[in-house]
């Protein structure tokens, strides 16, 4: 499961919906409202991300809603942010010091 889940968050864009997320619930048109990501484009991502749990969706009358499965979700992603950050500044030294 967590290959799958860090596959399905190898994206920008999945990131992205995740940080919009974060806290709240939103609809499909609001999703697309903050994300500015194309309707089809979007709603493959949701479809992937909604398949591997990282979100779940319920519909009330004409609106689809989406939220993280988990508020864990977003901590993950922060983390996994922070070390990525880490990284690259090691990276950078490293160029540095060998200039």
């Amino acid at each position: 499961y967590m290959q799958i889940f860090c596959k399905a968050l190898a994206n920008p864009i999945r990131i992205e919906i995740i940080d919009v997320l974060n806290d709240k619930e939103l609809t499909f048109g609001e999703l697309q409202n903050e994300t500015g990501v194309l309707k089809s484009n979007l709603s493959q991502h949701l479809s992937l991300m909604v398949s591997n749990r990282i979100l779940v969706q319920r519909k009330e009358g004409l609106n689809v809603y989406f939220k993280l499965s988990t508020d864990r979700i977003a901590t993950a992603c922060r983390i996994m942010r922070e070390v990525l950050i880490d990284n690259l500044r090691k990276q950078s030294e490293l160029i540095n010091n060998l200039k």
